[in-house]
């Protein structure tokens, strides 16, 4: 058993601190085992591990991906080889319907009566993603929201917004083979975020287990006590593994979610699998 932190985000995506910074947190945190899985890129995974070598701290290769079945339909991979394999190029797709989308993002706001510079929200950023999360700080800065919250609850995540400012994902099965097919292993990320109902939850679980998912995030802060038992339970019900993480960006992003120290069983994540680093 290892404390662990399988859910975790830097400025390789929308997080807030570096990958360094983000192994440095987890060190003082406690922490020995962390997967750093940004949105769409695997960008910020050589960094980490470096900062990991350095600190003694085993950083596993991981990614987020966004599938199109359901909004917040997220994939999680871990442990995949480096190099030219088809979980990098697709996420190189993914990089690039994300900067077709900010273009999209800007016309939107404006017509909401949003003003916002995209330079700005692109220096926030820093990285070769640019998400949502980024607009909402630059308009918090800019006064026209109190919190990143409130930026999504009012603008960024409102059903208009979703029918009229799109960008490229792939199916589910794309986005599990994909990292299948790099040595990695799969997990689906925050379930009760789809918002489905247990039965059709079930059935989604069913369809990715046929595509080789290996594993469910059980254990994440905003899960109530009765979906973590239900999420428990598909996972014995469909022999999966159990993962776990905090879904951390950093404070300046999610105020109120800290790195977790999970202890969870980890030998089949590296099973199979040199891409980690001790």
């Amino acid at each position: 058993m290892a404390l662990c932190d399988l859910h975790t985000h830097t400025t390789a995506s929308d997080g807030q601190y570096t990958p360094a910074e983000l192994v440095g947190l987890a060190k003082k945190r406690g922490i020995s085992v962390l997967a750093v899985t940004d949105h769409d890129t695997i960008a910020g995974v050589a960094e980490a591990q470096r900062a990991g070598s350095a600190l003694g701290l085993t950083v596993i290769r991981g990614v987020e991906l966004s599938a199109r079945e359901y909004p917040n339909c997220h994939i999680l991979g871990y442990g995949f080889r480096d190099g030219e394999t088809e979980l990098a190029r697709l996420c190189e797709q993914f990089r690039a319907g994300r900067d077709e989308r900010k273009h999209k993002i800007v016309d939107f706001l404006r017509e909401k009566g949003v003003d916002i510079d995209l330079s700005e929200v692109e220096e926030l950023a820093g990285g070769e993603v640019i998400a949502r999360p980024h607009f909402a700080r630059v308009m918090v800065r800019r006064g026209y929201v109190s919190t990143n919250r409130e930026a999504f609850d009012r603008y960024l995540d409102t059903e208009e917004f979703r029918q009229r400012v799109k960008r490229f994902k792939a199916d589910a099965r794309t986005c599990v083979e994909a990292i299948k097919a790099a040595g990695g292993k799969v997990s689906l990320a925050h379930p009760y975020q789809m918002g489905l109902s247990d039965g059709e939850l079930e059935e989604l679980v069913k369809r990715l287990k046929g595509w080789g998912l290996d594993a469910i995030e059980g254990y994440y802060p905003k899960h109530s006590p009765e979906q973590q038992a239900f999420y428990l339970h598909l996972a014995e019900k469909y022999q999966l593994h159990q993962t776990g993480g905090s879904d951390f960006h950093g404070e300046k992003v999610k105020p109120d979610v800290e790195l977790a120290a999970l202890e969870l069983e980890l030998g089949w994540l590296h099973s199979g699998s040199k891409d980690h680093k001790e």
